[in-house]
């Protein structure tokens, strides 16, 4: 039977004449930060501080027991960044290029002194670069001339750390006569049986065996024989039960074990889990273009995604723990679709294996991200070779349902000057549009695949054409105001967004002893985006009154326009299904500190966004839209069963008056959107005047006026300590209320974000992790952290 010993520990680094302690999996920064060589890149500017960490070249050492018992012992690496030679005793075993894909070296006998040495990946781009030609990029580094993490060489939300290490675990395998090398399962769906097709490769140490493999699923065996190196085993399970993204149903898993068999004897055991579903993308012409719809189980979908970075710029740092907090955070807040972004990493089995149970959909990129990529030797046969490995790892799981060629890189081809300035050299159009849809349809016929994002399906129509296929929207960020997101109906909006800053703990944390400011060293260090200051900036001054003198004042109304922003989005494109499909907000997460487009930012504090992101994403949303024909309620219903009933509409003054009101009758079909006009009478007029609608438990709000504009009272309420939080009572119009408990204590959260509440309303906000001191008035503490519109109290 094969059996695996790891290799985690004896590790050292090399540092000049100094052989340092080395965590495997890891790499060298994180190394040198435990042997305090370097500082904490994440605090302060210290990222500068340790740029010269990617500028060398490492090397991890330690002995290799020798081993016997066995025909065959491997060497197996799951990840090493990025380019290496693999020695043992002097003697080269191999070298690598490629942070994608896992390595196997045959030390059958053999014993000694391992050494992994890294060569600077700054060094291997320049040099690729050197060979093969410049290629135009969003960004400056190198980062298209090497399979590595892209975002390594940084982002305009990441920091440039350029990694190296062996960041995923090593082992020794040892087995004789034969293992398991590849199993590719093909998993359907027919007339409610379950199919399994297992196509299984071997590698044999002795030619004349005789092999068999046998599998089981749901209480089915099947048997198949091996001929020469490969075989087929197909199962049928009778009365599967559907694995559904969650909102839909449950997601029932199947554990499904191959074995490897000689004389009966077992030599090799495959295991994983795996769900019964149907996936479809419907991209058919219609009168508005051509479509991008996710169909699953034959249930048509608006998917509620985002756009999922990795979690830390140190990948080999996060934990199964880590990524199921923050995909349970995703789930939590009514996500059930992620796209796995291409500037990224295939991610771990841990990040699947937590979306397949938490029933979020996964959209994985190819690792391709905003660059022209040269598909010379030795690029070319790296990107066929991860392809391959990373389609037949990943197919078991049935949360992923769309292979993606790249990000933005067709539409870079067209937009941002390269055409022009290639000429004729190659750029990736023949991944995307040749090598990778042949490796998809052979390996992983079951899900479907898509050149890019954006992408309108061909070169026929622009590649960013919100009315065909995906479609990035960035314009607005850049240089409008979010109201222009309501200027167009896209099909299926694959990223837009809207930046803020970090909780006010993590700017204190990452900024120590710094007096915050908008332009203070470090909060400029960790603003990362071409004038992000700048945008932010203009993005307020379209709606409000402010001073970037008072930090705490910009801070918290950023947060807020960041909020309104995705809101309009998201509330515009929900309310036109199903003409569009789906909305991915860039970004759910963050790698390290940073004022972004994330939800939840490098600390793993819940921003403002995300609580109005379980608004937004929820299965019932009320909202009030401006359209031609003028103010109109609309009633989206992404349950299953119709929603009936009557909403209450309110037109008010901003003092609290009610000027009119009428109740208006409203039907939305499951899976449906409702329309109702709202009546010319109770049309806000001015600044003064609002409409509320409420229905359900649920509410909109509709201001005609910038807040700049708008006379509001000063803002009167109540505060009261309660079990488990503090309730807030108004005593005049509240807009916008955030109760930002991490300045009651680092550790503390609170349930809700941007509450608005009318003259007597209450409401309870949840907090955990927050114990008011033995003489510390709960109430006070709990007022000075909780910000709201209209003059300062």
């Amino acid at each position: 039977m094969l059996q695996a010993t790891p290799l985690a520990e004896g590790w050292t680094l090399r540092h000049g004449s100094d052989m340092l302690p080395a965590a495997v999996p890891g790499c060298v920064h994180t190394d040198l930060l435990t042997a305090g060589v370097i500082p904490d890149p994440f605090l302060g500017r210290d990222e500068s501080e340790v740029a010269w960490v990617g500028r060398r070249d490492w090397t991890y050492e330690r002995e290799l027991p020798a081993v016997d018992g066995h025909e065959q012992i491997d060497l197996v690496f799951d990840g090493l960044d990025t380019v290496a030679e693999i020695l043992l005793d002097g003697e080269l075993l191999g070298r690598t290029r490629n942070m994608h894909r896992s390595y196997r070296f045959d030390v059958t006998g053999l014993g000694g002194r391992l050494a992994v040495r890294f060569v600077s990946a700054y060094a291997e781009a320049e040099a690729v670069r050197g060979k093969l030609g410049e290629r135009p990029a969003a960004y400056t580094e190198p980062y298209q001339y090497l399979r590595k993490m892209a975002c390594s060489f940084g982002w305009d939300w990441g920091p440039t750390l350029v990694t190296a290490g062996i960041w995923r675990p090593v082992r020794l395998e040892r087995w004789s006569t034969a293992r398991i090398a590849r199993v590719r399962p093909l998993v359907t769906v027919e007339d409610g049986r379950g199919r399994v097709e297992l196509q299984v490769e071997v590698e044999r140490s002795r030619v004349e065996a005789a092999l068999a493999v046998e599998a089981t699923v749901g209480g089915v065996r099947a048997r198949a024989e091996i001929d020469g190196t490969r075989g087929v085993v197909r199962l049928s399970v009778p009365d599967v039960r559907l694995w559904w993204p969650r909102g839909y149903g449950e997601q029932p898993l199947y554990d499904i074990e191959l074995t490897l068999l000689h004389d009966e004897r077992p030599l090799d055991v495959w295991r994983r889990r795996i769900g019964f579903r149907t996936v479809e993308l419907d991209r058919r012409s219609d009168a508005h273009g051509s479509g991008f719809t996710f169909v699953v189980n034959g249930e048509r979908l608006f998917a509620r995604g985002v756009n999922w970075i990795p979690d830390d710029v140190f990948p080999s740092r996060i934990t199964r723990e880590r990524y199921r907090e923050r995909l349970r955070q995703a789930a939590d807040a009514g996500v059930d679709l992620v796209r796995v972004w291409g500037g990224g990493i295939y991610e771990s089995e841990d990040f699947y294996d937590a979306c397949d149970e938490l029933g979020l959909l996964v959209w994985q990129d190819f690792p391709f991200a905003c660059a022209a990529y040269p598909e010379e030797q030795p690029l070319r046969g790296e990107v066929e070779a991860e392809a391959r490995e990373n389609v037949v790892r990943l197919m078991p799981h049935p949360s992923l349902v769309l292979w993606n060629g790249n990000n933005e890189n067709l539409w870079g081809f067209r937009d941002w000057g390269w055409e022009e300035r290639l000429a004729q050299e190659s750029w990736g159009e023949g991944y995307y549009l040749g090598v990778l849809p042949r490796v998809v349809a052979e390996l992983d016929p079951t899900r479907p695949y898509a050149a890019g994002s954006p992408w309108s399906g061909s070169w026929e129509h622009h590649p960013n054409d919100p009315a065909h296929g995906t479609h990035h929207s960035w314009e607005v960020w850049n240089r409008e105001d979010y109201a222009a997101y309501r200027a167009d109906v896209p099909r299926f909006v694959a990223e837009f967004g809207w930046q803020a800053p970090p909780a006010w703990a993590t700017l204190r944390r990452a900024l120590p002893g710094e007096e915050l400011a908008p332009d203070s060293p470090g909060m400029l260090h960790h603003q990362k985006a071409d004038d992000g200051n700048g945008k932010l900036r203009r993005g307020l001054e379209r709606h409000f009154a402010f001073s970037e003198g008072d930090f705490d004042r910009w801070h918290y109304l950023t947060q807020v326009n960041q909020a309104r922003a995705v809101a309009a989005g998201i509330e515009h494109w929900r309310s036109h299904w199903p003409v569009c499909a789906g909305t991915v907000v860039w970004q759910l997460n963050d790698c390290w500190p940073v004022t972004s487009w994330a939800a939840i930012d490098g600390d793993g504090r819940e921003k403002p966004l995300y609580h109005e992101l379980r608004r937004l994403y929820a299965d019932r949303l009320l909202t009030l839209q401006v359209r031609d024909q003028g103010l109109v309620l609309t009633a989206v219903n992404q349950s299953a069963e119709v929603w009936s009933g009557t909403v209450t509409l309110r037109r008010m003054s901003v003092e609290g008056v009610v000027v009119g009101t009428a109740n208006v009758a409203v039907t939305a079909g499951r899976r449906s959107v409702a329309d109702v006009d709202v009546p010319r009478e109770l049309e806000p007029a001015g600044p003064k005047e609002f409409l509320v609608a409420d229905a359900d438990g649920l509410r909109a709000l509709h201001f005609p006026t910038p807040d700049r504009d708008i006379p509001y009272p000063r803002p009167e309420f109540d505060v009261a300590p309660v079990p488990g939080g503090i309730e807030v009572t108004a005593r005049t119009l509240v807009r916008d209320l955030l109760l930002q408990a991490d300045r009651l204590d680092p550790a503390a959260r609170a349930d809700r974000g941007l509450v608005t509440l009318l003259p007597g309303e209450r409401v309870t906000i949840g907090v955990r992790g927050w114990e008011p001191r033995g003489d510390q008035d709960a109430a006070a503490a709990a007022r000075s952290a909780l910000y709201c519109m209209g003059p300062s109290r």
